[in-house]
Formats: C-alpha cells, structure tokens, sequence
C-alpha cells in the first residue's frame, strides 16, 4: 500500500516524503564517511517497502526505528553499514535531549530553532501569563512583530487618503477585525504620522479604514513575518520583546544627558531606570559634573564627583535589572582633561565588583594625541568654572589607560572629534556620548533603534547573492524607520529629539559565517575587500531606500540646515548604518555575531536535564564532511580548546576557521576601519587579545585605531575579568567565578547557559 502520510511527534499528520528519509540517511553516511547516495536510496527502499506492508498511517518514532534497523543489517558484497547505523543513533539521541529540553523550557518550536535560540527566546522574549507560562510560539512572536511594525503602513496609507480626499473601495485583503494590541499601535503610530494625539472619532475613522479598505498592512505583514522567520534580518532586542505589547518600547539605544545639578542628576537617573525596565541600554557623559572637593554653592560642601554618581547609576542599574527583560548596560564616558579623569579611568576592576553594569570609555581627540606625542602636560579644566585646576603629564594619562584596559578590559577609547566630524545633525547638537556598546553615538535624548541582516543567508554556490541582499537591505530600512512610528518612547524629550533626527542603524552580523562560505580567511586582504564591498553596498542600497522615503513621507525635520541638506541629499533619516554586536539576536538567528571572528568552533554544552551535546560550527562540519575527514571523534578534540591549532588537519582548513585569540590585533582593527568608512554612526567590535598580551600591545592597538579614523576603540584580553563566561583552554585562576568550564572528566570546554562572544565578558545582551 502506497504511504501517504506520517504522523508527527505532535500528534499531527502530514504528507509522507520518501526523499526526506533517504536525506537523514546520507547525512549519516557523510558524517560516518561511509557510502553513497545510491546506498541511502536502497536503505530507505527497504524501510518504505516495509511500512508498505502495514496499513496504519506510521510514527515518525516508528520510521526512525526501522532506519536504525536497516542500517544495521545492510551489508552489501559483506561490508557492515554498523558504523552509520551509529552515527544515525546517535543523532537521534541529540535531538531527542533537544526536544526534551524545548519542552522542559515550555516552548512549542514551530521553527526548529537551535537550542540555544529556544533558550533565549524563552529567557527574554517569548510572551508568558501571569502564572510565567508562555503563551506563544517563535513564530507567533515573529507575526506580533511584523503585524504591529505593518500597521505603520496602513496609518500612512489613512494620513495619504486623508490628503488627497481619495475614496478607497473595499478590499478582502486587509485587517478582518483590530485585536487590542494593534488597537495600541495604531494610536501610538497616529500620533507619530498626524503629529498629534488621536480622538476617540479618529481612531474610529482609522480602525474603519483599516478593516475596510485597501492598505498595505497585509502585504508589509507577510514581507516582514518572511523576513524575520528566514533570519535574514533580526531587529533590536527591545523590537522583539516589546512589539505588540502594552510596554512598546523598541529602541535599543539612548543617550541620556548628565547635568551638574542634583535634580537634574536624579532626573536622569530615573529616565534610565524606565528604559532599563523595557530593555533599552544607556549612555552617558558625565563630563560636566564638577570634580570631586569642588565646591557646591547651595550647601557650602564640597562635591563628590563624577565617580561617585556613576555608581549610583550602577546601584539602581543592578536593582532594575532583577524585575526586567534583561540586565541593564550603561556606557559612562569622560573627557580626557576632567580633572576626576585619573579616578575615572582606575574606577574599575578585574573582578568585576567595582560598576559592574557600565562599560567606560575616555573621550579624547587629535590634541590629546599632539601633546602626548610632544611630551606635554594636559590642563584639567573644572567643568563648572572653565579654570584650569592643574596639570598632568599626557604620558602618564596614557601609560594608566592603557594598563588599566590590560587588566580589567576597561576603559575603552571614543575619539569624540571623529565623532563630531561626522555628526550629521550639528545643527540639533554636539554627540558626547554613545549607547553602551560604543557603535551608537547620539544626541542628549536621542535613541536609535537597530537591526542587523544575517549575511551567512546571502552566499550561493560561493558567490554573494548581491540582487537579494538588496531587496532585505530595502525591506529592512523601511522596517526600522516604521520602528519609529510604532514606538512608545518612554520619555517626551526622548521623542522629540528622536523624531527630529529619525536615525536608525541597520548593520550585518553572520560575517565570519559569510566568510566561511566563501572560503576566505578572516585575517587576510580578501576578508577586507569582501568587508569593503559588503558594507559598501549596504551603505548606498540604505541611503538610496531612505531617500526614497524622504520623497514618500518626508524628510527627517531636522533636515534643514543638517549635513544632508548642505549635501542636496533628501533623506528620511539621519543616519542609517550602525555595525551592532547584536548579542542575542545572532544566537536566535543561529550565525556567528556581528563582524567578530568565530570564537570557538566546537565545545560541548550542560542542559537543564544533567546530560550535555556538542555544540559544533555548522560550515566547519559541512567542509568536513565534504572532504570526508569528518568524524564524532575529531568534534570532541576540538571541543577541547574551541579551536583547530592542536588538531591535525589541512593547512586551508585551519585558515579559514581560525578563532578570535588566532588573528592579530591588527587585523581585528583593520577590519573595525574598513567597515567604519562605510557607517553612517559607529562600528563595535571587540579587539580579543590573548592572556600573554602585553600592555605594549594596548597601546599598540589604541593608537592604530586612532591612525586608521576608527570612533572608539574596545580590547578585551582573555581572563582579563574573573568573571567570564567562555575560556579557551583551562582557566588558569584558582579564584575565577565562571560559567564555563573546563570538565574535568573530557578535558572538554563546558558551557551553561548562553554565549555571546560579541561582548567581552560573552553575557552582552543588547
């Protein structure tokens, strides 16, 4: 009897496809480096043959058997099949552990997610009940988001009709009924689009309009839900958790200005204490408080400085963070010639205990770098009074910056002149400050919010897919411009400046995966070309749809008198590239992060049920089983360090996958260069230094940064924080608090929970 159906594990029936069972088969046989597609067609003859024979619709656990079982006894001219049979169990057992620990997480996977994705989404941003039970699936969350960031569409389409006075007929395809939360986005948009807040009879207009007559809300739904389901595209945290919801903030970024007051102080503090709350991430500039021992005219005290007030931020950050989405991250910057910068730049520690939730960063620009190189003494100005309180040595700033990022990874560099020179809005203000991963520099009150394309899904037949990388970046800018328009802002001034510059940051992650692909080493000359052509490319394809926008829906309001004006350049937004370390979203997306190199390639992982899986990078195993030198043997040597330096296999091999702590620091920041010419806002990317790093090679990499016009500048060398969450190798501290470790049964790298290797310390989640 011919088989036309199967029964899932769900209970579910769909069409049988013999096809689909001889693929499983010949992925074991490739993994096992034994036999051929015909030997796979034969296997699966016998077992469709088999079930044939039966007449009640079969189990996929059934069919699955019986594979096992065929396997076993194949035995063509008496050579034993044994060893794929194997491989096949064994594959079998790895996704059974995986659907155990789906569903112990209480997630329905209607994507065939990567554990680590189900992790995440069930952590931050899969929507629960009030008893924590999760009440929707990854697809589910992916059409909460594209329908609540489509609605924009049909609001512009209601705000064209309105202005034209044109009578639209009605149409089968739109909205059949508005739910609540679209009820909420379409107020939120309302406002945005007519400038205004919506009455009761607007809304009823709007809402009648959208259910009876011809929009594009249906159409932006589908393109969105396909864009995010394929992972070619992952917005912002923030977008994610908060769509579609009564919360409904979805930027990532924001800067937040300091004043030297201590209303104003508090002010900002709670401001930041709301956009914790919905997942965003903070900056600061705290450059204008005055100095520690300063005199406070109110009081007749004296002030404690700049310091001082960071670590109250820091206090009420790791208070929010226990009842919110996500940990909150602070970026706290200084200027070089404040006269707390020597407190500022010693403020953190290798441990971690000392402002734990900021990332600093000194501000300096080309006449810090002039007196350095001239051996002079820079002038430490009091920010209250303009006087000059003393002097220092430029050298000594230097030698103590330097050795503090040796040892505790902190403080970074912002070259603030750089900044500036590339402000495309001086005309709204000067940028003091970054989000607190240092790519995005903002206005006081400005937000941003972000988006990264999967560039690992553009390479076919070795080749980058250019035509399809366009349409998603085109899809993509409209995406987040709308993310504009449906955005709750958590504080008035935030809109205001945020609507006047309308920046958004589409950048890439799936870099090292795209490299892979095309058979390019990450630190060579190929890698920067195929860096230059891709965000090249991206650069112009986003300026072009944004001005295509502008001509749409208007310029930004503060296009007057702004560096696109003076251009002759209509835009919608100010600036439309940012290179994020998207975090999280890569782990959803299953891709190697941002522009990072891979980190390890191979390490095994605890689940919540005791037992553990090797975790295995996708293109590596492919090219393994390509060249037939693939095994389940050769996965756990890698795992023993992550990486292929202690592993023998061909020379090409090891250059195309080489790790993070294998390329030199400058190629790591030539690359962060050649993808900066190309960005309208910031590029991060963390320099990874080896633990025998010296200070020389500190310095020697924050100086490159500043020669090549990079905007800021991170290192991170290995172990450099007793808390960290992924080692190469045995960690070497008797006092490290980590949450990898290395097994001492295996000798294996063990990993618990989630890795983000975007982030120094791997827990970055924004």
């Amino acid at each position: 009897m011919a088989i036309k159906e199967i029964i899932k594990r769900d209970g579910t029936n769909v069409p049988f496809e013999k096809e689909r069972i001889t693929k499983a088969i010949y992925k074991a046989m490739l993994s096992a480096n034994h036999g051929t597609v015909q030997d796979a067609e034969i296997v699966s003859g016998e077992v469709v043959k088999k079930l044939g024979a039966s007449v009640e619709i079969p189990h996929v656990e059934k069919v699955q058997d019986m594979v096992e079982e065929e396997l076993m006894h194949y035995s063509p001219k008496g050579n034993s099949f044994a060893d794929v049979a194997r491989t096949y169990i064994l594959y079998r057992q790895n996704r059974s552990i995986i659907r155990e620990e789906k569903e112990r997480l209480g997630i329905s996977d209607d994507l065939k997610l990567s554990l680590n994705a189900a992790t995440v989404l069930e952590s931050r941003y899969l929507l629960k009940d009030m008893d924590g039970k999760i009440v929707e699936t990854p697809r589910q969350l992916f059409k909460r988001v594209a329908e609540s960031i489509s609605i924009v569409e049909g609001v512009y389409d209601f705000y064209n009709s309105t202005k034209t006075g044109s009578n639209t007929k009605p149409d089968s395809t739109v909205l059949s009924r508005i739910s609540g939360f679209q009820r909420n986005s379409i107020k939120i948009a309302y406002r945005s689009i007519f400038g205004k807040e919506a009455t009761k009879n607007d809304l009823e207009n709007l809402e009648r309009f959208l259910t009876h007559s011809k929009n594009s809300v249906s159409a932006y739904t589908e393109k969105f839900l396909d864009m995010l389901v394929s992972m070619k595209f992952m917005p912002n945290s923030p977008t994610l958790m908060n769509a579609g919801t009564e919360l409904g903030q979805l930027s990532a970024c924001f800067v937040i200005p300091v004043e030297d007051k201590i209303d104003g102080i508090f002010d900002s503090l709670k401001l930041t204490a709301k956009i914790h709350k919905s997942g965003g991430g903070t900056g600061f500039s705290f450059s204008s408080l005055r100095p520690k021992d300063d005199l406070v005219g109110s009081s007749k005290g004296v002030a404690s400085g700049p310091v001082s007030f960071m670590k109250i931020f820091d206090t009420t950050t790791e208070v929010i963070k226990q009842g919110g989405k996500r940990r909150g991250a602070n970026m706290g910057i200084l200027r070089y010639d404040h006269p707390d910068i020597m407190d500022f730049v010693n403020s953190k520690d290798s441990k971690n205990k000392q402002l734990r939730n900021f990332n600093i960063s000194v501000a300096v620009d080309s006449r810090f770098f002039d007196k350095l190189d001239r051996g002079e003494n820079i002038d430490l100005i009091n920010p209250r009074s303009r006087k000059i309180e003393r002097q220092i040595r430029a050298s000594a700033l230097w030698e103590s910056i330097i050795s503090q990022a040796w040892k505790t990874a902190d403080p970074g560099l912002i070259f603030i002149d750089e900044v500036n020179r590339h402000n495309t809005v001086p005309n709204v203000g000067e940028i003091e400050a970054t989000n607190p991963c240092g790519e995005q520099p903002l206005l006081p009150y400005e937000s941003c919010n972000l988006g990264s394309i999967n560039l690992g899904e553009f390479v076919s037949n070795g080749k980058i897919d250019f035509k399809e990388l366009e349409s998603v970046i085109r899809l993509s800018i409209r995406f987040l411009d709308n993310v504009i328009d449906a955005n709750l802002f958590p504080d008035e001034h935030i809109y205001e400046v945020t609507h006047k510059t309308r920046k958004i940051g589409l950048g890439i992650m799936g870099f090292a995966d795209m490299l892979a692909q095309l058979e390019i080493p990450y630190n060579s000359q190929d890698a920067l070309k195929t860096a230059e052509e891709v965000m090249s490319f991206l650069q112009d394809i986003s300026h072009d749809e944004s001005t295509k926008l502008a001509e749409e829906r208007g310029c930004f309001p503060a296009w007057e008198g702004s560096e696109w004006k003076k251009l002759g350049i209509k835009m919608r937004n100010s600036t439309t590239t940012t290179i994020a370390p998207t975090g999280t979203i890569s782990i959803i997306a299953n891709c190697s992060s941002s522009i990072e190199p891979y980190f390890a390639l191979s390490y095994v992982r605890h689940v919540l049920s005791g037992k553990t899986l090797v975790e295995r990078n996708e293109y590596l195993e492919q090219e393994l089983k390509r060249r037939g030198i693939h095994s389940e043997s050769l996965m756990l040597k890698i795992a023993e360090t992550g990486n292929l330096s202690h592993v023998d296999l061909p020379e090409d091999i090891k250059a195309i996958f080489r790790t993070a702590h294998e390329i030199s620091p400058e190629w790591h920041i030539m690359m962060q260069a050649t993808f900066q010419r190309y960005c309208d806002s910031g590029v991060s990317k963390t320099i990874n230094l080896a633990s025998e790093a010296k200070i020389e090679d500190v310095e020697k990499a924050y100086r490159m940064a500043f020669d090549l016009k990079c905007k800021g500048i991170t290192v991170y060398r290995d172990r450099s924080k007793t808390e960290q969450v992924l080692y190469s190798g045995e960690p070497s501290h008797e006092t490290v608090e980590v949450k990898l470790k290395t097994d001492n049964g295996a000798g294996l790298l063990l990993l618990e929970g989630t890795f983000d290797p975007a982030c120094p310390d791997g827990k970055c989640s924004l």
